[in-house]
Order: structure tokens, then C-alpha cells, then sequence
């Protein structure tokens, strides 16, 4: 009975407390996502890492109040890659059989060790251990996705021990494309041998790692048509179906002019997108008696990094265009196109050849009040990139076929466009063209100290120096005149420019050298048993990258300064564990370029924009885990934030004269929810047997950098049923998008101009964007021997 009520109490406890969080956030002006847990350890827990609605295989983004950027992953304590274009992480990193952990850095832990800002997914590789061990995981869906992974672990000899691992992935997608019959074709083989030794105080690893990955979503499910409605609801386009439906048109093949050398190639696009990589690891873990630890860790990787995006611009009535368009019908003849809607597509072929060299090394001592660490970081990386882009026209259906590529039978006579010696693809690498080749050294010292300064106050503290070295060239090049350029119809290494003074396009040297540094701070204060105060603060500085320098014009390559802090209350007890945070977080000197887009004489004109802007964002987060009865547990996280643009200006001007121009200072940034609540329960029905959900409401976001059009708020909903049948053998079923729910969400394609007065006239419009994934069902074992 006195449990009964003691549950009750605790249950009624909860649900005021969760009240409580909804009501007091609702009643702040500003926020953003803070980190939850109090714990000294190096990892945020309770973040389901690995629970994604944008990607069937790769890690979630979690949102800390800037846009999006890279998604850290790293794998034995150095990054998996050393730069997510055009060298993705999904390419070369999954979460399979070969991992034997996969954790949430915390943001001050990411800043320390590697110079990045936000979270980094922490993984660590499976390496072999007496006996004989296997591990075997298969996953498939409703749509016919086939995933395989298997990981083979034991002992050679007295202290030799070997780990060999198997990846593979046959993934068709959320719809069937013609180009290829996998929209995810990846394989990953790994294979360590390991020696420990000196009565195992010592471990010493060699590992060989080799990817092959045609990542086709990055080009097949970037952008599909909607209506959009006006009051941040989109429709459907007749049968088009959001995320079930094509809108890749049936050819596979594209041309291109190559920016190296001006040559008119033609490639197919599975084979453009193509990743392939070579590692070679070497590790050492070294641990003394009196609680000292020594490791060290160097990578070798020799790549290829591809990236594709088929880019949406323009899309518009056919009957406003002056182009009389034709279509390849199936029998091979020419039939004028007599469809409602045109799509203008940029596809940017992005491909870099790559070696990387990362070495870095930790000594570390545990004391009876804490553990300091001291680390070095030597990454070096060696690039050969470029961005070919071409442009194409295709057809808008509404009956849910295929899209076709539509050609244009007076190309030979036109003049606001320079097509291919075709009338398919025309205006080659014009707009977001690419190239720098070169490469960039980071060395980095850095230091840690957890001190438990008294069994009430714990402090945390570290520091990174960094010495950054950018060597190379690029295609920011000047005119006699002292100005920029720009890209223009087949530009390439080699090209003259078409200007009065003729300026020949050659590379241009690049010379940087920087100091980078990040500071770090955490203090938490037991004010009882249950109650205390926590707080932290990180400041960061970063200067560009190499892939800053890709554009037609230099970047700002002013100090980029990230602080962020964060201070509020913590309460723990048997059942319940409550974290509530304000934090400020901000970033100067982003680098970015926009594509502008007008109509010109009936023809769509694409120029790039390069800015230089900052960002500021308040928050306030309330983090619940709690465990009010047995086998029930409820994780609840609760944001609101506001991050806004600063100084964020630029213009443009077209070939007929008009100036395009964004004055976006002051507007909330695009594509960032102001609200974002986690609820995520789970219930062990019996030993065997847990079920489990996840809920992620996003709210309204904006669509274009003047906040012009914009998006209703989402929600992301994950379930599942998870069995262990019994020691070796384990069974899952999961549903993604389990409410179904369907619409648009990011950015809308060539919006960037219109505004906020002009949006109203665009209610009902035809657009294109990316969209929810569709509901899927999924099915997982794994068995272990």
C-alpha cells in the first residue's frame, strides 16, 4: 500500500514538474539548447544519438542554437574525417558490429580536444578479447533496405588478439529512382590486430580500414514540389507524394567542363558520387601503477571524397519562359513540353582527393580528488578539390511520374545562356563553381583538470592552443582593377575572363598562418544531498578552413570568436533527476554565399553572393529523467531559443541593371526551431521486453534568410518494441514518423530575395524544398556468439 503511494506522489510529482518546465519556458523571451547533465564524466547521456528523421544510418544534429555544421564524429578519439565535404561521414562511418561504445561528447569536451564547436558522436572501435566472440547485426524496412554487419573478435596466440569487421548496406530509398537501383550503396571492411603486454598495462593496436560508398540520397531526395499554402502549411502537388515520389529525372548521365583543365567530360552520376578510402592506424595504451596513463593514436588516410547535389532554383510557369521547350519522349523522338511548371537543377560535381596524417597523444593521471590530462594534436590534410557545376532544366509533374530533362532546340541562338554544344546543360560552372588545392596543419596542445575541490564543489578547466597553417591556391581571382572576378559560362583554370581587360583565370597562392585557442570552465556546487548549482562556460576562436577558400572571393578571414555560457540548478534523488539551464551562445565572422536569382528577359539569372555575418542566441533548457515507477523510465527535454542574424547584408547586381539585396539583421535565423521539446518514454513489460517512444516537436521555423516564408512546427516520432529472446539473440521493430506525418521543412529553393512585404502574393505557389521522412517501419536482430 505504502508503495502505491509513494508511486502516486511520484507520478503527480512529475507531471507538476513537467508543467512547471512548459509553463515557466513559455514565459521567457529567449533561449537555446543547452547540455543536460551535471556528472563529471566526458559524455552527455539520455541524447539517442543514432535516432534520426533526416538519415536511415547516420548520426542526428542536435541543435545548439547556430545554423547547422558538421555532425562530429570521432573514432578512437580523432575525427573519422577531416572535413564533411567532400568527404562525408556517412561514407566511411557507421554505427555497426565493429563499434564496441557510441557516446555524445559534451560541447566544452569537443572544444578541448579538437577546436570544433557542439557535440561530437565518441566512438571506439571493437578490439579483440580472450575467447572467441561474434557479434552480427541485420536491419531491414519496409522498403527494402538491407543492412549487414559483423564483427569477429578473439586470440591469435598468448597476448595477440585480432578483430575483423564487415559492413554492408543495399539501401533503395523511400522511392525508386532509375539511375541506380541503391540510393545508399556502402561497404566497410576493418580489420585490427592487437598485442598486449607487460602483464597487460600496455596495448598496442594496428588497424586497416577501407570504405567504398555511393551515397545517391545526397542528389535523389534533396528537393521536392509543394504548394506552398501561405500560412505555413504546404500541400501536395497532385499525386506527388512527399517523400514516396521521385522528382530525379530517369537520365543518369551528366556533362560537365572540368575547372582543372576546360575539357567537356561526361560522367554518370553514381559513379561522380562515388567515396573510397584507405586507412591505416596505428594505437598504444600505456597504464602505470600509481594511476598514470599514457595513449597515442596516428592515422594514415589516402581518399577520394565525392559529394553531389542536384540544387533546385527557379521554378516557374512554363508560360512565363521564353524558351520553347522539348522533351526526349520513350520512342526516342522530340515532343514539345506542354507542362504547367519548369524546375531549373545545379548539379555541383564536388570531388577532392585527399591524405590525411592525424596523430594526437594523451598522458593523464587519476588522483585521489580528480584527474588531469595533457594531449597534442599534429593533423595534417592534403587536398585536390574542385566543384564543377552545370545547369538543367526539368519538368514538374503533377501525376507522379518521372520527371524528364527538357531541352531547348534554339540553344544555338541564345544568348542569355552558353549551353554544351547541347540543349540540355548550359551555363557550365557560372554559379557555385569550386576550387582550391593546397593543404592546412593543425597543432594543438591542450590541457584538462576535473578537481573535486571539496566533497560539495567540483571544478572543471581546460585550455587549447592551436597553431594553424593554410598553404595552396585557389580561384579567387582579381581583375587589373584590384576587383574579384567572379565565376562566369565556362570558367576553368586556364579561361580569359569576359571583361574588357580580359583577366586569364589562374590559381591564385594562399598564404595563412593563425593562432587558435579555447578555454573552458564547469562548476558544480552540492548545496544539500539533492540540490546544488551548476555552471560552465566555453570560449572558442577558429579561423577559416581550406574549404572557406572554395568561392570566386576571398573569405573574412578575421579571429571567429564562439562563447557560450551556461549556469542554473540541478536536483537528484532516487527517482528523478532535473537539470534547468540559461545559457548565451554566439558566433562572429561566419562565412557563407548565397545564390541569387532573378528573371531576366523571361530567363533565370543565378549570381553568387558572398557575406559575412554573426549570429547571437539566448536560452533557457530544463532536462527531466525520471523513474517514478518500476520499469518505467521518461527522459523530457524542454528548449526555447531565439537565435537572431547580426549584420548579416549583401547585394548583387543582374545583367539588366536590378540590385538584388538582403538586409536580414535582426531576423531570427532561417531554418532554426525557437522551441524544441524531447519526450522520450520507455517501459520494461516484462525483463525480456521493453517498449519504447520518441517524441520531437520542432516549431515554426523560417524558410528564407528574410523570414519571409516559413514552416508550421513538427513533430518527429520514433517508437519500438524490443526483445531479448535470450542471451545471444535480440529482436527489434521500430517505426519512424509513426503519426505519418507529411510536409516541407528547411529552406525554400530561389527565395532568398523575396520578403516579408512581398510573401503574401506567393500564398498558393508552387515551390520546392526538402521534406519529413515518410513513415517506415523497420526490423533489427543481432546475435551474438
Amino acid at each position: 500500500m505504502r508503495a502505491n503511494i509513494q508511486t502516486k506522489q511520484r507520478v503527480s510529482a512529475l507531471v507538476l514538474l513537467l508543467a512547471c518546465a512548459c509553463t515557466g519556458a513559455f514565459a521567457q523571451q529567449d533561449s537555446t539548447k543547452v547540455a543536460s547533465n551535471t556528472n563529471n564524466t566526458k559524455e552527455e547521456a539520455n541524447r539517442n544519438v543514432m535516432l534520426n528523421a533526416a538519415s536511415a544510418n547516420g548520426p542526428r544534429e542536435i541543435q545548439i542554437g547556430l545554423p547547422s555544421a558538421d555532425v562530429n564524429v570521432l573514432e578512437n578519439g580523432i575525427p573519422v574525417t577531416y572535413a564533411t565535404n567532400p568527404h562525408s561521414v556517412n561514407s566511411l562511418w557507421r554505427a555497426d558490429a565493429s563499434l564496441n561504445h557510441v557516446g555524445l561528447l559534451k560541447i566544452s569536451e569537443t572544444a578541448i580536444t579538437t577546436g570544433n564547436i557542439g557535440y561530437a558522436v565518441n566512438s571506439f572501435t571493437q578490439l579483440g578479447e580472450k575467447g572467441f566472440h561474434g557479434t552480427l547485426n541485420y536491419k531491414s524496412n519496409h522498403f527494402g533496405m538491407q543492412e549487414f554487419s559483423l564483427n569477429l573478435n578473439g586470440e591469435i596466440a598468448n597476448d595477440w588478439f585480432y578483430s575483423g569487421s564487415i559492413y554492408q548496406d543495399f539501401d533503395p530509398g523511400t522511392f525508386k529512382i532509375k539511375s541506380t537501383p541503391f540510393q545508399d550503396r556502402t561497404q566497410i571492411y576493418k580489420f585490427a590486430l592487437t598485442k598486449r603486454y607487460n602483464n597487460n598495462r600496455g596495448e598496442f593496436t594496428a588497424m586497416y580500414h577501407y570504405s567504398n560508398s555511393h551515397p545517391v540520397y545526397m542528389y535523389a531526395t534533396q528537393s521536392a514540389p509543394f504548394i506552398y499554402v501561405g500560412d505555413g502549411s504546404v500541400r501536395e502537388l497532385g499525386a506527388f507524394a512527399l517523400g514516396t515520389t521521385s522528382y530525379l529525372p530517369v537520365d543518369n548521365e551528366m556533362v560537365y567542363r572540368d575547372m582543372r583543365t576546360g575539357e567537356l567530360k561526361k560522367t554518370n552520376l553514381y559513379d561522380a558520387v562515388q567515396n573510397k578510402g584507405s586507412e591505416f592506424t596505428l594505437m598504444n595504451n600505456y597504464n602505470w601503477d600509481n594511476g598514470l596513463s599514457w595513449k597515442v593514436i596516428m592515422k594514415y588516410d589516402h581518399a577520394t571524397g565525392s559529394c553531389v547535389y542536384q540544387t533546385p532554383m527557379e521554378l516557374s510557369q512554363r508560360a512565363n519562359s521564353a524558351i520553347n521547350y522539348q522533351y526526349e519522349a520513350e520512342d526516342g523522338s522530340m515532343r514539345a513540353y506542354d507542362g504547367e511548371y519548369v524546375q531549373s537543377r545545379m548539379s555541383c560535381l564536388n570531388r577532392g582527393f585527399i591524405d590525411e596524417v592525424m596523430f594526437t597523444t594523451e598522458l593523464s593521471r587519476k588522483l585521489s580528488n580528480g584527474t588531469w590530462r595533457l594531449g597534442l594534436n599534429e593533423w595534417y590534410y592534403d587536398i585536390d578539390y574542385a566543384s564543377n557545376t552545370t545547369m538543367y532544366d526539368q519538368s514538374v509533374p503533377t501525376d507522379g511520374s518521372y520527371p524528364v530533362r527538357l531541352y531547348n532546340p534554339d540553344y544555338a541562338t541564345s544568348t542569355a545562356r552558353v549551353y554544351g554544344g547541347n540543349g540540355y546543360y548550359y551555363d557550365f560552372n557560372k554559379n557555385a563553381s569550386e576550387y582550391y588545392k593546397g593543404h592546412e596543419n593543425k597543432l594543438a596542445v591542450y590541457f584538462t583538470h576535473d578537481w573535486d575541490v571539496t566533497d560539495k564543489f567540483n571544478l572543471y578547466y581546460g585550455a587549447r592552443l592551436e597553431y594553424q597553417a593554410l598553404r595552396g591556391n585557389n580561384a579567387a581571382v582579381k581583375d587589373a582593377d584590384g576587383n574579384f572576378v567572379g565565376r562566369f559560362a565556362d570558367y576553368y583554370l586556364g579561361a580569359t575572363a569576359p571583361t574588357p581587360n580580359g583577366t586569364k583565370i589562374e590559381p591564385t597562392p594562399m598564404e595563412y598562418d593563425w593562432f587558435n585557442y579555447a578555454l573552458s570552465a564547469a562548476a558544480t556546487y552540492k548545496l544539500t544531498k539533492q540540490f546544488g548549482f551548476t555552471g560552465d562556460f566555453t570560449y572558442i576562436t577558429q579561423h577559416p578552413r581550406i574549404e572557406n577558400f572554395a568561392p570566386a572571393v576571398l573569405p573574412n578571414t578575421d579571429k571567429i570568436s564562439v562563447p557560450l555560457g551556461r549556469a542554473g540548478i540541478y536536483y537528484n534523488n532516487e527517482w528523478l533527476s532535473l537539470t534547468s539551464l540559461f545559457s548565451y551562445i554566439s558566433k562572429t565572422n561566419n562565412n557563407s554565399t548565397l545564390n541569387l536569382q532573378h528573371s531576366v528577359n523571361g530567363v533565370n539569372e543565378i549570381l553568387a553572393a558572398p557575406l559575412n555575418y554573426d549570429i547571437k542566441t539566448l536560452g533557457w533548457t530544463t532536462d527531466v529523467v525520471a523513474r517514478p515507477f518500476k520499469g518505467f523510465d521518461l527522459h523530457f527535454l524542454f528548449t526555447y531559443q531565439k537565435p537572431t542574424y547580426k549584420k548579416y547584408e549583401t547585394s548583387v547586381k543582374f545583367s539588366d541593371g536590378y540590385v538584388g539585396q538582403i538586409n536580414a539583421t535582426g531576423n531570427i535565423v532561417a531554418e532554426i526551431p525557437q522551441v524544441i521539446v524531447e519526450i522520450d518514454p520507455s517501459y520494461m513489460i516484462t525483463k525480456d521486453l521493453k517498449i519504447w517512444t520518441s517524441f520531437r516537436y520542432f516549431s515554426k521555423t523560417y524558410a528564407n534568410i528574410n523570414d519571409a516564408y516559413y514552416f508550421n512546427g513538427r513533430w518527429e516520432t520514433f517508437g519500438g518494441l524490443n526483445w531479448q529472446v535470450n542471451k545471444k539473440l535480440s529482436l527489434g521493430c521500430s517505426v519512424v514518423n509513426f503519426l505519418n506525418q507529411t510536409g516541407a521543412k528547411g529552406s525554400i529553393a530561389g527565395a532568398e530575395l523575396v520578403t516579408k512585404e512581398e510573401a503574401g502574393k506567393y500564398a498558393n505557389t508552387v515551390m520546392a524544398g526538402s521534406y519529413i521522412r515518410p513513415f517506415t517501419v523497420e526490423f533489427s536482430a543481432q546475435l551474438k556468439f
